[in-house]
């Protein structure tokens, strides 16, 4: 039996939830994701990005930072993997995002990044004042990054020396839910950081409270496709080339972590949305759920 998500306080704080724009027409090949995927489909998807503001605090929290604008600027094995399909579209990165609703990148206090993919860290440097946070595993994709390594697609200066909080999973995290470690970032049950192993070394997803009994799930990579979430398709063993013959680098993680996102899924009030969520996408592009609108509550 699933556990609940935990009871509102007295005055209990929440975050309201943007949408940001980070780029879009990223192509997915369906059978590198998804088991029962017709041979050569694929689909265009975003890849998002978040705000969140604290209900009490106005503290400002940035989930992602998608696909930045200059990729020419990215590690070699990036530039080549983007010339190899077909590259995205980036009208928008969420620096100008932000600036649609009055927000400069120097006004964030966090950025959390969910994994080190280079359509998910954006451009880094325009967020001069923000700590940025990861799973601690994220550390060893760094050890050394590109230049360093020249075959490396990770930066050696992505994340910011001083300002980049490795996040441990340990004696301080709690339950939530299904989800058996997360972080209370705020302390006051407004926003969780969770583990979410499977993905990429580091792979972390975001909960937040919405509303006193309401609540999202930003999901980041723990699933590419929404098949995944319904059960209507299993993890695919992918083609040659990606790790351990799938899009995962540990399939078993990963699938533990969607089983979870599933019972999460079922509780009361929940909302879910993944990184490269097509169809929620298609449904809210251009209206009040993007910056400076936000996400209702469910």
């Amino acid at each position: 039996m699933t556990a609940g998500l935990p009871p509102p306080t007295e005055n209990q704080a929440y975050c309201t939830v943007s949408a940001l724009e980070s780029g879009h027409d990223l192509n997915l090949p369906l059978p590198i994701f998804l088991d029962n995927a017709a041979p050569g489909s694929s689909i265009s998807a975003p890849s998002l990005s978040f705000l969140l503001r604290h209900s009490k605090s106005d503290k400002k929290f940035v989930f992602d930072l998608g696909i930045r604008k200059d990729l020419e600027n990215s590690p070699l094995s990036v530039q080549n993997l983007v010339k190899r399909i077909s590259p995205p579209t980036v009208p928008q990165d969420v620096s100008e995002s932000l600036a649609r609703g009055g927000l400069r990148p120097a006004d964030i206090d966090t950025v959390c990044i969910s994994h080190c993919h280079w359509d998910h860290v954006g451009d880094t440097r325009p967020f001069i004042n923000a700590e940025f946070v990861v799973g601690a595993a994220s550390a060893t994709l760094f050890q050394p990054g590109y230049p360093e390594d020249p075959d490396s697609e990770f930066a050696s200066d992505l994340l910011p020396a001083g300002r980049t909080r490795f996040l441990e999973f340990d004696e301080q995290s709690v339950s939530l839910g299904p989800f058996p470690h997360a972080l209370d970032f705020y302390g006051d049950g407004s926003l969780y950081i969770v583990n979410a192993a499977g993905h990429l070394p580091g792979h972390v997803l975001v909960i937040a409270r919405t509303a006193p009994d309401a609540w999202i799930l930003l999901g980041g990579d723990s699933a590419h496709h929404w098949n995944l979430i319904t059960g209507e398709s299993q993890i695919a063993e992918g083609r040659p080339g990606f790790a351990g013959g799938c899009a995962h680098l540990d399939k078993k993680a990963a699938k533990l972590n969607i089983q979870r996102i599933q019972e999460f899924w079922k509780l009361p009030r929940t909302r879910v949305i993944i990184a490269h969520d097509e169809p929620w996408y298609k449904e809210h592009k251009g209206t009040s759920a993007f910056w400076p609108g936000h996400i209702e509550s469910k």
